[in-house]
């Protein structure tokens, strides 16, 4: 039985399919569903400059939601939204643990083979180290 749903949303097409998914598993199994977005800080910078990137990420971030949430309100869905900070692997799957997510819905944005050499697949690492069920979205 799926009680929880965890849905990392990031804007993209891909995350936005996700979305559809995501909702119509909450609504078919009256699960709870957390949506949440990762704001990524500079890997550069001083105090001062990280401070401000991560606080208009931050907002950035919660101005993405803003729609997800009026439409899961119309809908009737027990939802919450969280924006954190950090690497989005890391705070997917911490999230999911804290919440003991029963099933994780991410999209897939298609990176070319040379991105995701160099910098790795968000969606690839959740499946590998997730504790739970991960669905991916193309």
């Amino acid at each position: 039985m799926i009680r929880c749903v965890l849905l990392a949303y990031d804007g993209s097409a891909a995350s936005a399919k996700a979305c559809e998914l995501a909702f119509d598993l909450a609504k078919k199994y009256g699960a709870r569903l957390v949506v949440l977005s990762v704001a990524r800080p500079p890997e550069f910078g001083d105090e001062v400059e990280t401070k401000a990137v991560v606080e208009n990420s931050r907002a950035y971030h919660e101005g993405l939601l803003g729609p997800i949430k009026h439409r899961a309100a119309a809908s009737g869905l027990d939802a919450a939204f969280l924006v954190t900070v950090g690497h989005p692997t890391e705070q997917i799957i911490a999230e999911a643990e804290r919440e003991h997510t029963d099933l994780i819905v991410l999209g897939h944005r298609g990176k070319t083979l040379f991105q995701r050499l160099r910098l790795g697949s968000v969606s690839k690492q959740v499946v590998q180290y997730a504790e739970c069920p991960v669905l991916v979205v193309r």
